[in-house]
């Protein structure tokens, strides 16, 4: 019996040790605010939502990070910028007083909720979202530029919500566009 003493006492220090592993694991957090403040979609991004006032989003994400840029002939009906508090390649249009879209562009390395970014493959966007993308040709090149737009909701103007993914002469993501529908511009606040 005083032989197995050192074995017993072994096994319970190895089963011990066990159950404070698992323990610990069980206190990992169930998510990162962090990532999930990251992801874009056609509501918003971390605390922008599609439809605050100009004066929410500046109080959220800063002014204009320069205000001597024009961003449209009629500011007060249209206009876009970077706020100062943004990732870079990251631009807020707010059309009669109120956000309608964000954009990522060059430089961006925010995702959308399908894990697409700046740079991805068409064919990945197209995978992402099967028969709910749309594909139409690009404005001003020729294929394979593309815009490919899923709508989540539907409507006419400040009601629809969706996102647009640019596609360039690469074959690769451009631009995204998230928001209302004002996702369908292709220049801006024109």
């Amino acid at each position: 019996m005083i032989r197995r003493l050192p074995f017993i006492i072994a096994i319970a220090v190895f089963l011990g040790s066990c159950g404070s592993s698992a323990q610990q694991a069980g206190e990992l957090p169930d998510s990162d605010p962090e990532m999930t403040q990251d992801l874009l979609t056609a509501e918003g991004w971390g605390a922008l939502t599609i439809g605050m006032t100009r004066d929410e989003v500046t109080a959220t994400v800063g002014a204009n990070a320069n205000p001597e840029a024009v961003s449209a002939a009629e500011p007060s009906e249209c206009e876009q910028f970077r706020p100062m508090d943004m990732p870079p390649g990251t631009l807020v249009m707010i059309e009669r007083g109120r956000l309608s879209r964000i954009s990522l562009g060059p430089g961006s390395e925010l995702k959308t909720e399908e894990d697409l970014g700046v740079g991805d493959p068409a064919a990945a966007v197209e995978a992402a979202y099967g028969d709910r993308a749309i594909t139409t040709p690009h404005k001003y090149e020729p294929a394979p530029s593309e815009y490919i737009t899923v709508w989540t909701t539907r409507g006419v103007g400040p009601d629809a919500r969706g996102i647009v993914y640019e596609i360039g002469q690469d074959g690769r993501v451009s631009h995204i566009h998230a928001g209302s529908g004002s996702i369908q511009y292709v220049e801006g606040c024109l």
